[in-house]
Formats: C-alpha cells, sequence, structure tokens
C-alpha cells in the first residue's frame, strides 16, 4: 500500500497496528525524536487539504531492523463550530449536527537518513468539511525529550465556505555577531502563539530567511575559506568533497538546533507552513556578488548543499521508485538524483537552473481557502546583480497563474490575490547612496582595504566590494528599487496589474527582509478620479520584519522616511509608503515626525471580512452585531498618496477596527483586515505586541450583472 497516495480522512488501520493506529513496542519507544513535529501546507484542490509532517529521528545502530514510525491523528469538528451548532442542534432532535471524530493512521515515509538522523514524512490528504476541521496528530510510539511535544498536536482547517487565517513572517533568526539575550531570543513566537490560541491560525507564510545559515563562515567549516584575505585566492579556492561534507554536517544541525528550539517550535507542529527561501537560507547576499565570483567553487557548493537541505527541511521530495531508497549501514541512503518534486504540485518550476545553482527555481501557487490565492515567487534561485528572474520563467509563472484563476472561477472566485515576493517593491529609494558606492571614489579605499584591510567591515567578506549593512538592504542591488532591476521591476508590476484588471481580483504584496514594518501602496493617480473599489491598479506592500533578528537603528527608520516620496512608476500609477505607525507604546520612543517605518520586531495577520449577504438579508443575530464593522472605501476627495487613499486606510494604527481582536477579520464586505503587530519591549521574554491596524477593499472592476 502507497504510504502517500491515499486521503488519510479515509485511510484504515495498517496491519501489524492497534487499533489506535500505534505500534507499542520497546523497540520503536527506544526511538528519539531530534526535530518536529514540523507541519507543512502543500495546496487545496478539490475541496481536499494536502499538507504532510516532517519528523527527524535519531539514527540507530541497527537501521535495517528500524520500525517505520506512525502518526495516529483524529479529526472533527472544532469547538467554535460546535458551539454555532448548539442551537440547530436542540431544535432538531432527529438530526444530529456534530460529526462524529474520525480516527486515522498514517505510516512514515522515510525522505533521507545519514549515519546521524532520520527524515520521516507523513503525507496528509483531508476531505473539507462544511465547517472547521480541528485535527489532533500524536506519535505514540517515538520519544520525544522536549516537554510537551509527546502530548497530541493541534491544527486546523478552514471550512469549504472560508477563507483561511494568516500569519506571516520573514527574517527568523539573527544576523551573526548578535546580542541574542539583549534580543530576548525569538519571543515574538509567544505572541505568535497567544494569538493562535484565541483564533487559530491556518497557515503560516514565511517570507524568506526562515534560518540564517552565515554563521558556516564564521564558526562554521567556511571559516578557513573567509579567512582568506584576498578576494582573488577565494575565488580559486576548492570546495572539496571533504568541505561539502563538512559544510552539509553544519547546515543539518543548524537546521535541527534552529527549528528544535522554543517557542518557535511549538508553533512548527500546530500552524501549518508555507515557505519560499532568501538569501540567509544559503548564506548572506547569495546571488548578489559579483558574477565571477558568484561562479567560483565554494559559492556553488554551498548553493548546492543549502539547497538541498532547504528541500528535506520544506519535505519537497519524493523518492523514485528505483531502489535507490534502500537502508544501507553508512551514509545518506538517498541520492537527492533519485528524488523529484510531489506530484500534482503546487509548485511552478523555473525556465532552466538558475545561474549559480544547477536547481530551477520554485515558486509557488495555492489557494488560502474559498476566496483568496497565494503566489510565492522565489526571488532567489535566479537571482544575480542584474535580475531577480529570468523573463521566460515569468511567462511561466503568469501562465499558470492564469490558468488557475480561470479554474477557480467554476466554484469559487478568487477575491483576493497575495504575492509573496520576499523583498519590498514599494521602498524609499536612497540613489545618490547607490551612485557614491558605485563611483571611481571608491577605488582608492578598495585598495587600501585589499592591501592593509582599511575600511574594515565596510566591505564585505566575499568579493571585496561594499558591503551594504543588513539594515539598509534597500539601497542594495539585492532589491527591487535598485536602479539595476527598474526595468524588471516595471515589467512585474504592468503583469499585476493586468491581472488584477482581467480577473477583478485584489493583489496586496507581502515582503520582508528590512528589518522593519512599513505599508508601501500602488495606486492610481488620483488625478484620474478612480475609485479605490475600481482601481486595479491599487495593492499594497505590506512590509514585516524581522520577527527575530534585531531592528536597525531609530537613525536609519528616519532617514528611510524622510526619503518617502511620491513616486511615478509610470504616467497613471504612483507609489509611496503610508503612514501607518500612529504610537509608539514601546520602551524607546519612536521620531513622532515618523509615522511610516517602524524599528521594531513584528509580524502580521491577515484576515478576510466573509461577504455573507445573505446572512445580512436574513438578520441574523451575527450579521446585526458586526454591521458596525463594515467600512466606506470611496471617499469624496484625495489629495495625494500621503493622504489616506480609501475608507480602509482612514485612521490606520492603533485604533483601526483591524487592529481590535474582536473586531479584526468580523465584517461582511469581503474587504481583507491587515495587522502588524509590533515588538513593545525587546527585554520582555512574553514577546507581548501593540497591533497596528488598516483594511484593504475587494476590487469590483465589473458590475455583478455585467
Amino acid at each position: 500500500m502507497s504510504n502517500h497516495t491515499h486521503d488519510s480522512s479515509l485511510l484504515p488501520t495498517p496491519e501489524g497496528a492497534s487499533a489506535t493506529g500505534t505500534h507499542k513496542t520497546e523497540q520503536a519507544r527506544s526511538v528519539e525524536v531530534k526535530c518536529g513535529p514540523l507541519l507543512n501546507f502543500q495546496r487545496m484542490n478539490d475541496q481536499i487539504w494536502y499538507g504532510s509532517v516532517l519528523i527527524v529521528t535519531s539514527r540507530g545502530h541497527n537501521i535495517e531492523n528500524t520500525t517505520i514510525p506512525e502518526l495516529s491523528m483524529t479529526t472533527g469538528k472544532s469547538d467554535l463550530d460546535r458551539l454555532e451548532d448548539e442551537q440547530e442542534r436542540f431544535s432538531n432532535s432527529t438530526e444530529n449536527c456534530d460529526a462524529e471524530d474520525e480516527k486515522h493512521a498514517v505510516r512514515g515515509t522515510m525522505l533521507y537518513s545519514d549515519l546521524e538522523n532520520t527524515f520521516w514524512r507523513f503525507t496528509l490528504k483531508i476531505s473539507m468539511r462544511n465547517y472547521e476541521i480541528k485535527c489532533q496528530y500524536s506519535f505514540p510510539d517515538l520519544f520525544f525529550p522536549a516537554h510537551g511535544k509527546s502530548l497530541p498536536q493541534t491544527f486546523f482547517i478552514p471550512a469549504i465556505s472560508e477563507s483561511m487565517r494568516i500569519m506571516f513572517h520573514s527574517c527568523n533568526g539573527f544576523s551573526v555577531g548578535t546580542d541574542e539575550d539583549a534580543y530576548s531570543g525569538a519571543c515574538l513566537w509567544n505572541d505568535v502563539s497567544r494569538v493562535h490560541n484565541k483564533s487559530p491560525f491556518h497557515v503560516m507564510i514565511g517570507g524568506g530567511d526562515q534560518i540564517y545559515n552565515d554563521g558556516v563562515r564564521v564558526k562554521g567549516p567556511l571559516k578557513c575559506w573567509t579567512d582568506i584575505t584576498n578576494p582573488h585566492e577565494r575565488e580559486r579556492f576548492i570546495f572539496s568533497k571533504k568541505l561539502e561534507e563538512a559544510c552539509d554536517k553544519y547546515y543539518v544541525n543548524n537546521y535541527l538546533q534552529w527549528f528544535a528550539l522554543e517557542p518557535f517550535a511549538s508553533c512548527n507542529g500546530q500552524i501549518p507552513q508555507l515557505n519560499i527561501w532568501d538569501d540567509h537560507d544559503i548564506i548572506d547576499g547569495f546571488g548578489s556578488y559579483v558574477d565571477r565570483f558568484m561562479k567560483c567553487s565554494v559559492f556553488r557548493g554551498i548553493g548546492r548543499v543549502a539547497h538541498n537541505r532547504l528541500t528535506i527541511s520544506r519535505d519537497d521530495v519524493q523518492v523514485k521508485d528505483t531502489g535507490g531508497a534502500k537502508l544501507g549501514s553508512e551514509g545518506p541512503v538517498i541520492n537527492f538524483e533519485q528524488c523529484e518534486l510531489n506530484s500534482i504540485s503546487n509548485y511552478i518550476i523555473g525556465a532552466k537552473p538558475g545561474p549559480y545553482l544547477v536547481e530551477r527555481s520554485l515558486s509557488i501557487y495555492t489557494k488560502l481557502g474559498a476566496r483568496i490565492a497565494f503566489l510565492g515567487i522565489d526571488a532567489r534561485t535566479e537571482r544575480t546583480r542584474n535580475q531577480v528572474n529570468y523573463p521566460e520563467t515569468y511567462d511561466i509563472i503568469f501562465d499558470r497563474l492564469r490558468k488557475e484563476l480561470d479554474e477557480a472561477k467554476k466554484t469559487s472566485a478568487v477575491n483576493h490575490l497575495i504575492i509573496l515576493l520576499g523583498i519590498p517593491i514599494a521602498y524609499p529609494r536612497l540613489t545618490w547612496l547607490e551612485n557614491i558606492f558605485t563611483s571611481p571614489l571608491i577605488a582608492p579605499i578598495k585598495f587600501l582595504n585589499k592591501r592593509f584591510g582599511y575600511g574594515g567591515s565596510f566591505f564585505n567578506h566575499f568579493d571585496g566590494n561594499v558591503d551594504l549593512l543588513d539594515d539598509l538592504d534597500g539601497l542594495s542591488v539585492d532589491h527591487y528599487t535598485a536602479r539595476t532591476h527598474k526595468k524588471e521591476r516595471l515589467f512585474l508590476m504592468h503583469q499585476l496589474q493586468a491581472i488584477a484588471s482581467e480577473y477583478s481580483v485584489r493583489i496586496s504584496i507581502l515582503g520582508g527582509d528590512v528589518h522593519l514594518a512599513a505599508v508601501g501602496r500602488f495606486y492610481t493617480n488620483p488625478k484620474l478620479h478612480v475609485p479605490i473599489i475600481k482601481d486595479h491598479r491599487y495593492m499594497a506592500n505590506i512590509i514585516s520584519s524581522a520577527i527575530v533578528n534585531k531592528p536597525p537603528p531609530q537613525a536609519v527608520a528616519n532617514l528611510l522616511a524622510k526619503r518617502n516620496k511620491i513616486h511615478h512608476l509610470d504616467e497613471n500609477t504612483d507609489e509611496t509608503l503610508m503612514k501607518y505607525f500612529n504610537g509608539d507604546q514601546g520602551t524607546i520612543q519612536k521620531s513622532r515626525s515618523n509615522l511610516v517605518t517602524m524599528p521594531r520586531r513584528n509580524w502580521t495577520m491577515l484576515t478576510e471580512n466573509y461577504d455573507t449577504s445573505s446572512q445580512r438579508i436574513n438578520g441574523s443575530d451575527s450579521a446585526q452585531k458586526n454591521l458596525h464593522s463594515d467600512i466606506v472605501f470611496n471617499l469624496e476627495s484625495v489629495k495625494d498618496g500621503h493622504s489616506s487613499l480609501h475608507g480602509g486606510e482612514v485612521d490606520a494604527g492603533t485604533a483601526h477596527k483591524a487592529a481590535n481582536p474582536e473586531e479584526h477579520g468580523h465584517g461582511f464586505d469581503g474587504s481583507l483586515d491587515v495587522s502588524i503587530r509590533v515588538e513593545i519591549d525587546q527585554h520582555d521574554r512574553q514577546g507581548k505586541t501593540q497591533a497596528y491596524g488598516m483594511t484593504i477593499p475587494k476590487l469590483t472592476m465589473r458590475d455583478a450583472t455585467e
């Protein structure tokens, strides 16, 4: 029986298992879990939820006789839906509205094993219902040394008619040299847990840098390479087989340690995750150094190692039926050439291998419930200093996107399309700094740095060019707003505008990377007097970063705010950051003149205000109770982008209804509530936050009668 083709809602108890789907042998109980569970969301299709759970166990001496572990799961109606059914249940005694809880057993599939670790995947395929499903799962046969991990883990799947409640984060780690204790570690994940316990998220989206692997060059096997002072000698350095094995071991251990670290680890097992990668998942700045250096042996090798580890950690592969996955006594028992992407994939595969990786880019499309779709563009695999993605890859992405949106029309049309770029696309420019760093004036300083070390950390450790601090990433060639990416940025935005217009879908863009919070917007020039609900050019860029890494100094945030001009993308489209942060509850006061950038750790939640016209007509209690949360979006007049563009931006910040947990996502107009939750005190290990809110309206390009 195949372990990854059956619907877990119909999966019978495997032969050799108990009635609850568990083995009780002493041998199985002796297997220790080193990391996990990590819960992955893959896609939704034909009212089926697809996902998986990843577990990493210690590899025993007798690997050939290792018992295949099993996952035991119970699915049923969530507590909230059970409460809502009480009145109907009492009024109709002949029909029980509660679906009986269903029990499932899922056997593991071994993805990979080395001398120390074995990676197991448990594939989930769950039929969605007309109610929210609560899923509880456990591994009774495995030993979890971490406190609480042996208890059943819980996650939720939305009802067929619901869109997902979404959590977004980026920069989930510390840069090399950061005093982690000074920032109370990864404490904002405590805040995520608190919010999730009150109103569970259905998915958490990782916008890149889910892990920081930069330590490989400071305290790992690449230190001998980065200690070489001459960039030309570093270019010629050979990435030997021995060095590759050492780097691979470093990456494996870094993944196991970071993803097992609380409080992040608890969220991993209870909120299904959906991630793209960025440079720190590989090594700082990968893809953005000069071409000849990116093509050197070490950078190609470290890219290969990082990609293989990411593939396993994201549970992206399935073993081909070639006999290559046979358990052995030494070394990896799965070769990556013997693996392929999961069939019927949510991935959009790039046109050709990246310039510095032998792999193709993996962008992601999936529905996030009934009326929200997600497109995550892999902006790292194909990246160079002069491009983010190949033109041919953009063609593949937008052809697939149109196909998916056409298909969605047949059942439940998409109202909101969330684009994940990882890096902000509506962001201030500091071209004068770019000009200085690329001018001939910098050459004498580079010479002194090369010969005598003058300039210190002003130059990066790899190719000897000017190293822009993470705090000023928006200035570097890494960003869409950089001069070298100007044409590509314009092309991408015009493609998104065309999609929005063709399908009457509101596009919102998620971005991270810059270690501060902000909201940029593209919009039709106010002189053209286009109502916001018909403005297909209006796209908010929600910039939320970092959930763990340290923020930039206040002076950097203020510098960016002062450069917040109204830019003209084209003759019809303007762009600028909005005034979003009306107050600061933190221990270090933000500049009162800076209302557009927030240099604090943060994360974001997004929830659809479900359009229940029938409830409104029927006058149900819940509909009447929440009528006050609807917003009049079209404003009589809009001066420019420095003012509110629509009713959802009016009073944006702490007083906005989207910032209030009691009102967030409880409207009826089909809009999207956005709440950026900002850390109050970096020394508070509870990670308490202040919420700032706004609402994004639906797009209605055509009347319902058309």
